[in-house]
């Protein structure tokens, strides 16, 4: 299947989940004085699945989960951006380790860094804007609200792609699309819930074990055992992350 299709499937039934909540609710239930920032999460909440599972295509899947839960080494550079904020001194040696063991994974040569590798980064950094966005709608927004505008975004966002890469899908992979589409709903829902309740510090982390269980079924399902470079890599990259999220200034960012 094209990912497209894959990408549209799960917002679709996430939508058709939601969809309840919003006929009950009225359309009072959906007025918001925040749209731009619901416009920037949907969009970068979709494009970091989309990048995610293009790049899953083309290389380990511990390889690729690493590059997209750079994210928390990449919040302070959405910050400084959406907020105008300085980088605090406390963050740049955390930044320098992270970005350090990224170097590790990518490995550039003379021909430079390989397009997938990119592009799974890329996928880092529309977490990274979707993490912040979340937090700042989280301020004010309720959580219905939230993933309603964030479902039908997505779903608008990513329509012009399946229509352009449109391929029958295989009645086999109902089941599954089915699967991955409510498995999505029930984490959007945590997720957002846990935004409202706890600051990004102590939620971020937690994104990190994302790596370990990729890890894991890399190799029991496709026999993949990362090399030492990418072990050493991942272990810089996590913990140039978690000492940005214990940093001082964390709170502040938080609060």
């Amino acid at each position: 299947m094209h990912i497209s299709a894959i990408v549209l499937a799960q917002y679709l039934i996430c939508f058709l989940l939601v969809l309840p909540w919003c006929l009950r609710s009225g359309r009072r239930a959906l007025v918001t004085q925040r749209p731009v920032q619901h416009a920037i999460r949907g969009i970068a909440g979709c494009s970091c699945f989309y990048t995610y599972y293009l790049a899953m295509q083309h290389m380990p899947l511990v390889n690729a989960t690493l590059l997209r839960n750079t994210a928390p080494l990449l919040v302070p550079l959405v910050i400084l951006v959406w907020y105008r904020t300085g980088i605090p001194a406390t963050r740049l040696i955390p930044l320098i380790i992270g970005f350090s063991g990224i170097t590790l994974v990518l490995r550039p040569s003379l021909d430079g860094v390989g397009m997938w590798d990119l592009v799974a980064l890329s996928s880092g950094l529309g977490l990274a804007v979707s993490m912040v966005g979340t937090r700042e709608l989280a301020r004010t927004e309720p959580e219905s609200r939230i993933l309603f505008y964030y479902f039908t975004i997505s779903l608008i966002f990513v329509l012009p792609f399946f229509a352009l890469n449109y391929q029958a899908i295989p009645a086999s992979a109902l089941p599954w699309l089915l699967y991955v589409g409510v498995v999505m709903y029930i984490t959007f829902i945590v997720y957002t819930k846990a935004f409202s309740y706890v600051p990004s510090s102590v939620l971020a982390p937690t994104s990190y074990f994302a790596i370990v269980f990729s890890g894991l079924l890399d190799w029991a399902i496709w026999d993949a055992v990362p090399d030492t470079p990418t072990f050493v890599g991942t272990a810089l990259v996590v913990s140039g992350g978690l000492l940005i999220l214990r940093s001082p200034n964390t709170t502040a960012d938080d609060n």
